[in-house]
Parts: structure tokens; C-alpha cells; sequence
């Protein structure tokens, strides 16, 4: 039995949540850019959770942008299931939840029609993107096109539409980018604006674009590693009763931190219904929280945990040496320093989240993937981090430097073939996916020998001067050669001894 409108009242599990017939009949409120698996496990999760409350009461009518069939959601009456698996507050959570949070899924290329007849309706309010990085860019082009190639000229010619519709009075939208850049709703409304004059469009037509949409910058922050492999989903549709080939795992941590004001939160009032969802005009804390203590966490974790030979995070967290230098680093070096206006309270309960998700037993996240871009990595994470506590505390952060040398013992370039660059220690032969790879390997074939000081020196790399920290870059050398000497997961043993 596939899952399907017609097919839900077979359904009779007890632990799935399954969706209202009256739930069908709610209007289309948001236009959603993407069909990904984020914004099925993000964005409609509280979407659906607040129909079910009779809080928000509207769909999603989704736009494809990308070549493919819309086949599957149509098969499933875009009904799908989220598996919510996971820790939380130190207790194994397991959740099933039917969402009926979509309506349609429309293909752009296909029906590009169909979605300008949505930016006419009067019951949308809002409108939701995740296009990936590269999507939020300019490309000067006609919004008169079938479809307009960009997306922010989808955008523009969505809101247009609407514009010469409705007219200008009580017709502005909310538009929520979740695209992983900063100031991601900013930039989007920036260059629509740039679209807008460009195509010549009407001087009022610009002004109550500019007046009466809310362009909202917003973070997101939930592992949601989509349909899970065959085994894992044989086994899940065993236990639900039926085949859903539009399954999605997620963790049960889940937050969408959206800037905006009263009229933002007016119109998102599925906010009220999980504090998952935080509407404020200033989100940076969470920016910081999330890329200080769960990504720089990952971040100076990984080369460490991955040259131990450990190949999952959740993994490393049944490793007492492991989890031990990850506690103590984010509540005695990374807490402390981050370079915003945090409470220790905020930390501590932002790091015990943290502990929770990398412990999970349902997720498999290699370390070796979040070792892609590791330079890039270490200077937006990390590097801020360690000033700020020098300024700070103006002391060694011990565990900081040890995953500097894990990070310059992981870099080190043995071999490169085609183009690419490859590592190898202790018996683990590794692709090297990183800008910087020709950099370490330039470095090392020129100056083996004091390889680490010559990286750490070198100020137009790091465009700061780390020999001005007194003491950091000696006591990287220094756990960069015991590492070298006694093996990563012995001077991992000296290093947690010594706190």
C-alpha cells in the first residue's frame, strides 16, 4: 500500500501522526522555492504541526525549479513521511509524523503559468526558498521569459504578477531565504530590487516592493539526511504499514531563527505552535551558537577524530578520549570566547543540544565530509574564535591548538594524481578536498621541515598574525610533533591528562 490521500484511513498505527481530512481543504499561503528535503524536514515540519493546532491553516504549493519529473509527489498527493530519530535531553526519541503540509508540487519549466496564478491569490502570504548557495545570484535577464532562468527573476516576476493584481494596498508578502549565506534575505531582496530596474518596471511597482515585502534573512539548523538507505528503509516501511517513496529521516533538534518584526511574525504565525521557530529582529546569537559550538565544534573535531581512525560522529561520541576533548573544548575554550554577546547560561544548554546530536544513533555523518573546504573552515569558524579569546583571557587555549594540529597533520599532501591531492597516515589514504590543498603542498615540498611554523607565520594566508598570540604557534608545533611521535590518539591522552 503506497501512502496516498485515498489510502489514509488504512492507516492505523498508533505511533504515526496522520493528517485531518479538513486539513486537504486549507488555501495555498506559501509559495515554497525548492523541494529539498530541508525544507520538508524545516520549514513545512511546523508548517503541518501548525495545521494539525488549527493555527496556521494554509499549504505549500511548491515550485520545481530543476529539470525532472514531479511524479513521485503526485503518486503520494505530495503527502510524505517524516522519521524523526534521534537524542534529546539525554532520552532516544522516535516519532513518525504523515505531513500534509504540501498541496502540489508545480514544475517551473513545465507550468510556469500555474504558479503566476498563485502570486494573484490573496491567501498567499509568504514565500520560502532554498535554492542552495549559488541560487541567490544576479543574472540580468527579462522577467518576461517562460520561465525566467534565475530565481530571483522567478521572484521578481511572481511578485510583478501580484503587483498588477492586487494593486499595492495589503498585498506584500514575507520572504524567508534559508539559503546557507549570509544575510541570505537581505541580498535576495537586493537583487531583486537591481532585477526591477532593469527590466524597467514601474517606479510604484519598485517602491511597494521595497515598502511592503519583508525580504527576511533567516538560519537554519536540522540535520535532516533525507531517504535513508534501502535496508534502513525497508525496515521503516515494514514497521509503518505502507511504502513511501518520499520517506525523509530528520533529527529532533530543529531551528529556524527568522529576522523580522511584528508584521514578519503576523504573518508566520505558525511560530506559536514550537519554539523551534524564533522570530526576532536581531538573530545573530543564533548564528553565532550554531557556527561557534556545533560547526567550529565539527570543525577543529574532525581531523582529530578521523586520523583516530573513527569514521562517524556518533561514533566518536562512544570514544571516552573523543567526547572528552569535544566537552571540554566547547565549555572551557569555545563558550567563553565567542565573539558575541552570549550568557554562559545560553552556551552550557546550546552545548548540551550539541552533545545530543552528535551522539545520535540514527544519523551517519563522516567525519571525512566535514572535512571538505577544512581551511575555509578554520578561518570563518575558528580563527575568530581564537582571537577572541586571546583578547579575552590572553592564555593558550590548549584544545583549540590541538585541533590546529590535527588540522596540519590531516593537510599534509603525500601524493596528488589528476589534479587532486591526497593524504595518508597511520595505514588511512585520503582525498584531500580543499582550496588550500596545492598551498600545503607547495609548503611542504619547499620547507618540510618546519612545516608548521611555516604555515602558521604565514600572515597573507591567515590574514592575521598568529605569532602575535603568545605562545599559540609553539604550542601547535609542539602537539603537532607529538602527534607525529606517539600517534594522534596517544597525545589526545596527554592532552585530556592534562586538564
Amino acid at each position: 500500500m503506497i501512502l496516498s490521500k485515498a489510502n489514509l484511513n488504512l492507516i492505523t498505527k498508533e505511533d504515526v501522526i496522520v493528517p485531518s481530512a479538513n486539513t486537504f481543504e486549507l488555501p495555498e499561503k506559501v509559495l515554497q522555492f525548492g523541494t529539498g528535503v530541508l525544507l520538508r524536514g524545516l520549514p513545512d515540519y511546523f508548517i503541518d504541526k501548525a495545521n494539525r493546532l488549527g493555527v496556521f491553516n494554509g499549504r505549500v504549493a511548491v515550485v520545481k525549479s530543476t529539470s525532472g519529473a514531479t511524479s513521485e509527489f503526485e503518486e503520494q498527493d505530495s503527502l510524505y513521511t517524516l522519521c524523526i530519530r534521534g537524542i534529546e535531553n539525554g532520552q532516544l526519541v522516535s516519532r513518525n509524523i504523515i505531513s500534509s503540509a504540501i498541496s502540489r508540487v508545480i514544475s517551473a519549466n513545465d507550468d510556469w503559468n500555474a504558479i503566476l496564478e498563485i502570486a494573484k491569490s490573496k491567501d498567499l502570504t509568504v514565500i520560502v526558498s532554498n535554492t542552495t548557495e549559488v541560487g541567490i545570484q544576479l543574472v540580468n535577464e527579462s522577467i518576461n521569459q517562460n520561465p525566467p532562468v534565475s530565481f530571483p527573476a522567478k521572484v521578481l516576476a511572481v511578485l510583478h504578477e501580484r503587483f498588477k493584481a492586487l494593486g499595492a494596498v495589503d498585498s506584500g508578502l514575507v520572504i524567508v531565504a534559508t539559503e546557507l549565506i549570509p544575510d541570505n534575505g537581505k541580498k535576495l531582496g537586493s537583487i531583486v530590487v537591481e532585477l526591477a530596474r532593469f527590466n524597467n518596471l514601474e517606479s510604484d511597482f519598485i517602491l511597494w516592493l521595497q515598502d511592503e515585502n519583508r525580504f527576511c534573512n533567516s538560519l537554519v539548523d536540522r540535520i535532516v539526511p533525507g531517504k535513508p538507505d534501502a535496508a534502513t528503509l525497508a525496515s521503516l516501511q515494514n514497521e509503518l504499514g505502507y511504502t513511501d517513496n518520499l520517506l525523509s529521516m530528520s533529527e529532533p533538534y530543529s531551528l529556524w531563527a527568522i529576522e523580522g518584526d511584528a508584521k514578519v511574525a503576523e504573518a508566520l504565525s505558525f511560530a506559536k505552535v514550537d519554539t523551534g521557530v524564533v522570530i526576532a529582529e536581531d538573530i545573530e546569537i543564533y548564528r553565532e551558537l550554531k557556527v561557534r559550538l556545533l560547526n567550529g565544534t565539527h570543525t577543529l573535531s574532525s581531523g582529530i577524530a578521523f586520523l583516530s581512525g573513527i569514521d562517524t560522529v556518533k561514533k566518536a561520541m562512544t570514544n571516552e578520549q573523543i567526547k572528552s576533548y569535544i566537552e571540554v573544548l566547547m565549555t572551557s575554550e569555545i563558550g567563553p570566547a565567542i565573539p558575541y554577546q552570549v550568557t554562559e547560561q545560553q552556551t552550557t544548554s546550546f552545548a548540551s543540544t550539541v552533545k545530543d546530536r552528535f551522539a545520535n544513533p540514527s544519523i551517519e555523518h563522516l567525519w571525512i565530509n566535514i572535512t571538505f573546504q577544512y581551511t575555509m573552515k578554520m578561518k570563518i569558524r575558528i580563527l575568530p574564535l581564537l582571537l577572541n579569546h586571546y583578547k579575552l583571557f590572553s592564555s593558550v587555549p590548549e584544545h583549540i591548538a590541538f585541533g590546529f594540529a590535527a588540522y596540519l597533520t590531516f593537510m599534509k599532501v603525500v601524493s596528488q594524481k589528476d589534479g587532486k591531492y591526497y593524504g595518508s597516515y597511520n595505514g588511512i589514504d585520503y582525498l584531500i578536498t580543499d582550496d588550500s590543498a596545492s598551498y600545503f603542498n607547495d609548503t611542504l615540498s619547499s620547507n618540510s621541515s618546519n612545516y608548521p611554523l611555516t604555515v602558521l607565520s604565514d600572515v597573507d594566508f591567515w590574514k592575521a598574525d598568529l605569532n602575535l598570540l603568545p605562545g599559540f604557534t609553539q604550542a601547535v608545533n609542539e602537539k603537532h610533533e607529538a602527534i607525529a611521535k606517539n600517534g594522534i590518539a596517544e597525545a589526545l591522552v596527554a592532552l585530556n591528562s592534562s586538564n
